[in-house]
């Protein structure tokens, strides 16, 4: 069940779900004049985010507040907040919401991150995680990718993501270090820069493999890095310079 008082510029969205209220501010460049999606998106937090465990209020927020369907064709909004990816073109899925959560929740955020994601593709996954990180720089492969991204991302008034056209094999080094990196596209090896480019103590979420996969994250550490295997995972595949490594 949800509810919205309006503000001026802000909404104040009441969810009610499994008998537990919690209260999320959105910008109203958010939820425009009207979001028939709300009641669809909480559904979504509900029965594919927090059922599945991922139960951080942070995450459960952003999930709740960011208009998934805005990050998709317009065809194929009806299925935006389906348990399942979605195409949106240029052979690119966005992410299965639950895979967005769960890979938002391994990066251990605190509030003040910088972050890195490898592989902006909709947008969506950088636009969760700005609603809880001081800032995500986003790199895409795909210029009109990235184009579009970088409208949706602005038009909702998530100034602190700041996309940008290239290849993310190396990274990002005149902003390191990063508090996170998160890469959405698999590759068989790890990017060495993108572990060099980590905080101590910060964390790598990425798919590695090729035909079969599976999520795993990097903690840099004093002595090198530890690893830890989380679940396989299907992502499509990390393209540019990433692949001459790999040969």
């Amino acid at each position: 069940m949800t509810f919205r008082h309006r503000l001026r510029e802000v909404a104040v969205v009441v969810l009610v779900t499994a008998g537990v209220l919690e209260l999320a501010v959105v910008p109203m460049t958010a939820l425009g004049q009207s979001d028939p999606f709300v009641a669809l998106r909480s559904q979504m937090v509900e029965d594919q985010i927090r059922a599945r465990g991922v139960k951080e209020p942070g995450i459960i927020r952003a999930m709740g507040e960011v208009p998934r369907h805005r990050f998709v064709p317009q065809s194929a909004q009806e299925w935006a907040y389906a348990d399942s990816p979605v195409r949106i073109g240029s052979g690119q899925t966005i992410s299965q919401p639950y895979i967005v959560a769960l890979m938002t929740s391994l990066l251990d955020l605190d509030g003040d991150d910088k972050i890195l994601e490898i592989g902006t593709g909709s947008g969506y996954q950088a636009g969760v995680l700005s609603r809880l990180v001081a800032e995500v720089y986003t790199i895409e492969i795909r210029k009109a990718l990235a184009d579009e991204a970088e409208l949706v991302l602005a038009d909702l008034g998530y100034t602190n993501v700041h996309v940008i056209v290239g290849d993310g094999y190396r990274g990002l080094p005149e902003e390191q270090p990063f508090d996170g990196i998160i890469v959405t596209a698999a590759a068989e090896r790890i990017p060495q820069p993108l572990i060099d480019q980590l905080k101590e103590g910060g964390k790598l979420v990425i798919p590695l493999g090729g035909y079969l996969q599976d999520l795993i994250v990097l903690t840099k550490t004093p002595d090198g890095v530890e690893r830890q295997t989380v679940s396989p995972v299907r992502f499509v595949r990390m393209i540019g310079e990433v692949e001459e490594q790999q040969d």
